[in-house]
């Protein structure tokens, strides 16, 4: 309930408002994402599942919800410029296409770090690839000077009221989809995508739990949740490299308020949450994107108080961008 109130009282960077307004403006542009199910993961889990299906979106992943959001939101002289943005790969792909679709330049600042998989994407949509190295800093400031020296519109990846609102829209298909679902279970990374759920889910059913997951090697948020202020960590090793950023401070107050928990796994649970989304939902899901297949059916998850009254879950499965030889390699 407290959280409820928060949603009403509190100021976040986006609402019910803004999210509805993206997917009005963004429709034409993404596909609306099926909604998988299987009763073998639900008698392995011991719960219904309800799987959305993001590896099915435009560039696929999630992230061109948020991206289109923001370019079409350009007015026409701003939008010439084209765009700059930095990205390990999903949203700089994203942001490719959406550019594409609006016939603007879009200048990618990429770390050297990213897989092969998604700059290609990059490159397939028309993106031109900067490289920084693998540091945050490094990507900021090398998406800053390309800002500088163009003139194109920054469009952070997940710290952006737009991006926020576009990513909402998962929310909006989802309740539609599955009404009477109890709780929502969101990777979470700079927080973008789980910010924009959880304001739109809770808008419409405040009741409706909504639970992080985070891999062990970059668990910023959790320590943030735990701590009660937002940590930042030195460095992070995952091999979901969709999750190595940070929560950004339009996102850590959604994250505080209104998230209910963080569930953190070790990369064998990540890997094997991978394979079985593999080899019984028969779909390639990158590491970040099954992190939540992960986390219900980790032993820390089980002996949450909340457990019990867990029943009808969705599992948004954010990304179909897998590295296939780094995805061998780690079955092996």
């Amino acid at each position: 309930m407290e959280g409820v109130n928060q949603l009403k009282n509190q100021k976040y960077a986006a609402d019910i408002d803004s999210i509805k307004e993206a997917h009005t403006r963004i429709s034409p542009f993404i596909h609306k994402t099926p909604v998988l199910s299987s009763t073998s993961l639900d008698s392995i889990s011991g719960k219904q599942l309800f799987f959305k299906c993001e590896c099915f979106q435009k560039g696929g992943a999630f992230k061109i919800r948020g991206a289109s959001n923001a370019i079409f939101s350009l007015e026409d002289d701003q939008a010439a410029k084209g765009v700059v943005t930095h990205s390990s790969g999903n949203h700089a792909a994203a942001i490719s296409l959406a550019a594409k679709l609006r016939g603007i330049p879009a200048y990618v600042v990429i770390p050297k770090n990213a897989p092969a998989c998604k700059v290609e994407n990059v490159r397939r949509y028309g993106g031109q690839v900067i490289w920084s190295e693998a540091t945050m800093q490094s990507r900021e400031s090398t998406a800053t000077a390309v800002q500088q020296r163009t003139g194109a519109n920054l469009i952070h990846p997940f710290n952006d009221k737009r991006i926020i609102s576009g990513q909402g829209t998962i929310s909006l298909e989802l309740l539609e989809q599955v009404p009477d679902l109890d709780t929502i279970i969101v990777p979470i990374s700079g927080g973008g995508l789980i910010s924009g759920i959880t304001l739109a889910a809770k808008s419409i059913n405040p009741s409706i739990r909504v639970l992080a997951a985070e891999p062990m090697g970059a668990d910023d948020a959790a320590r943030s949740k735990l701590f009660g202020r937002l940590i930042t960590l030195s460095d992070t090793n995952t091999i979901a490299d969709g999750l190595r950023a940070f929560l950004g401070d339009l996102t850590w107050p959604v994250v505080r308020d209104l998230v209910d928990d963080v569930v953190v796994l070790d990369e064998n649970e990540i890997i094997k949450a991978m394979r079985l989304c593999y080899e019984v939902l028969k779909l390639a899901v990158e590491p970040s994107g099954a992190i939540g297949l992960a986390a219900i059916l980790s032993d820390q998850c089980k002996q949450k108080s909340y457990w019990k009254d867990m029943r009808k879950i969705a599992i948004v499965l954010s990304g179909g961008n897998v590295d296939l030889g780094v995805l061998w390699e780690s079955l092996k």
